[in-house]
């Protein structure tokens, strides 16, 4: 395997010696970081996909890898994530070379708890990208934050002497800036965050933005069964729909009970209310839809499993030999998480862009007296943030029991197309529709027959298990279940009797039959 790194360069490897019959079997792929910069490689043709996202993880000398991924398009611009336990030239349909992207795929619900700056950077990173293309949408003051957090990461404390009154006029923040939107940054980033490092300005960029409705949100284009365009998306939480400018609909993935799909068809059946639902929505192509139950079914995996022994294959129809199946492979969160804080190694160097170095240097103190400020300040800003995050999970709980339609923003939900597009048509009529009743998209039944009859069996097999399990544990039953035993033993004996009365016969006349032609043959010798 040949790879080197664009713009910083790297040695050239290879993992095998070379041959005409290997360099025959090599292919071309470049891996496209958060950052932009590219890492260009000359993989075998049967490199699973796991060894080039341990390469990537490598190249940045990462731990915390399970939160990443590694994505590409085919040519229908379909997205896809690269199976690691499958060979790479198996996945892709597109001819050589192959671009792929390093992205986060799963979310960590609690950044706080990640273990090393890297990975947090990293998660800024992709958050950034999410800001900027409209993926992580919120309400203005919280968009004034996240761009201030940005600026002062990437800029430093704001210097009068250094910076123009319209200092921030460079920086693409968001799919659509106004000047009112930058004037609130430059406040905040002015009075609020002074002080803070690139990592603490990273960080309480994460800690703002996992608060948020949208966040973690890979969303997916799709029609409700009205006819409406919705996004449907995967979080920490459980799975969410939008519609216009509000979250019209979250499920947490305990209430989760199943995702299938059929065709163009996509279906969750999970409880709300401790009612029984069902949701459909229709995609564009069959295969959006598979790539949609495929992401469903690995979230709900690495979110609401304890262990990755819990994990188990999924079909995507109730019918034996029929649909796709599928099984998550990698860790869940809970095990990431208990793996993080193991972590015992010197942090490893962070190598932030270029822009991002720059930082104010006319600092008066010695060293080990702004080392002491600097800390200090990071304390109190992680305690602050603690504080904060106490109080948002009991506004959130609150929010949760509530289960209405919720505001996120000012605009609607419209994410824009990024390197790795999300396929919407333009033909559908844009993404620009009015938010549609939820109460109309939440409805128990629905037009198809089919999806009914299985979801009134699972009902009715919910109620025999509830049943059998009321029956053993009642003890004024223990009577009638000693009864009910004694009473299928004396069938099972009187069953028995009866085959050995009527094959007993038949055994013994079969024995005599066959003892009559040695007998005969005995008295032909002794004669």
């Amino acid at each position: 395997m040949l790879c080197y790194a664009e713009p910083r360069a790297m040695k050239m490897l290879r993992f095998r010696s070379p041959s005409v019959s290997s360099l025959a079997q090599e292919v071309q792929c470049t891996v496209r970081l958060l950052d932009d910069s590219e890492i260009a490689c000359s993989i075998q043709r049967d490199t699973k996909g796991q060894f080039l996202l341990d390469h990537v993880c490598n190249h940045y000398s990462l731990l915390e890898k399970d939160y990443f991924g590694i994505r590409y398009v085919d040519p229908e611009k379909q997205r896809h994530w690269l199976d690691p336990s499958k060979p790479v030239v198996k996945q892709m349909k597109c001819q050589q070379p192959y671009t792929m992207c390093f992205r986060v795929k799963f979310y960590p619900q609690e950044p706080i708890k990640i273990k090393e700056e890297l990975t947090r950077y990293l998660l800024y990173l992709q958050l950034k990208r999410d800001v900027y293309h409209g993926r992580l949408l919120c309400p203005f003051t919280d968009a004034a934050y996240l761009g201030a957090c940005i600026v002062q990461a990437e800029l430093g404390d704001y210097d009068p002497e250094e910076h123009p009154a319209d200092y921030i006029s460079d920086f693409k923040l968001f799919p659509k800036q106004s000047l009112k939107l930058d004037s609130k940054i430059m406040e905040i980033h002015q009075n609020e965050l002074r002080g803070q490092c690139p990592a603490l300005a990273e960080l309480s960029l994460l800690q703002r933005a996992h608060t948020l409705d949208t966040y973690g949100v890979d969303p997916h284009p799709c029609k409700d069964f009205t006819g409406s365009t919705a996004f449907l998306g995967f979080t920490a939480k459980g799975f969410v729909v939008f519609q216009g400018n509000k979250r019209i609909h979250l499920l947490k993935w305990a209430d989760v009970s199943k995702f299938k799909f059929e065709g163009k068809t996509f279906y969750v059946i999970g409880v709300q209310k401790e009612k029984k639902l069902v949701l459909t929505f229709h995609t564009s192509t069959p295969a959006s839809c598979k790539h949609l139950w495929k992401c469903a079914v690995e979230n709900q995996a690495f979110y609401k499993c304890a262990k990755s022994s819990q994990i188990k294959t999924v079909s995507s129809s109730s019918i034996i030999f029929k649909g796709s199946r599928f099984r998550y492979s990698g860790r869940v969160a809970k095990e990431v998480i208990e793996a993080s804080s193991k972590i015992q190694r010197d942090p490893p160097v962070v190598h932030r862009s270029a822009v991002q170095m720059v930082q104010n240097d006319q600092n008066i103190m010695e060293p080990d007296q702004e080392n002491h400020v600097q800390e200090r300040r990071e304390d109190e800003a992680v305690n602050r943030m603690k504080a904060d995050e106490e109080r948002r999970e009991i506004h959130v709980d609150h929010e949760d029991e509530a289960c209405a339609a919720l505001t996120i923003s000012d605009t609607a939900y419209s994410p824009c197309a990024s390197v790795v597009p999300t396929p919407v048509e333009e033909s559908q009529g844009g993404l620009n529709l009015l938010f549609q009743s939820p109460a109309r998209l939440l409805k128990e039944l629905h037009a198809d027959p089919e999806m009914q009859l299985e979801l009134q069996a699972e009902r009715e097999r919910e109620l025999a298990r509830e049943a059998f399990r009321q029956s053993l544990c009642s003890p004024s039953s223990g009577r009638q279940q000693m009864q009910a035993c004694l009473l299928s033993a004396a069938r099972l004996v009187v069953m028995a009797t009866g085959l050995l009365v009527i094959l007993l016969p038949l055994l013994l006349s079969g024995s005599k039959m066959n003892f009559l032609p040695y007998i005969s043959m005995v008295s032909e010798f002794s004669g």
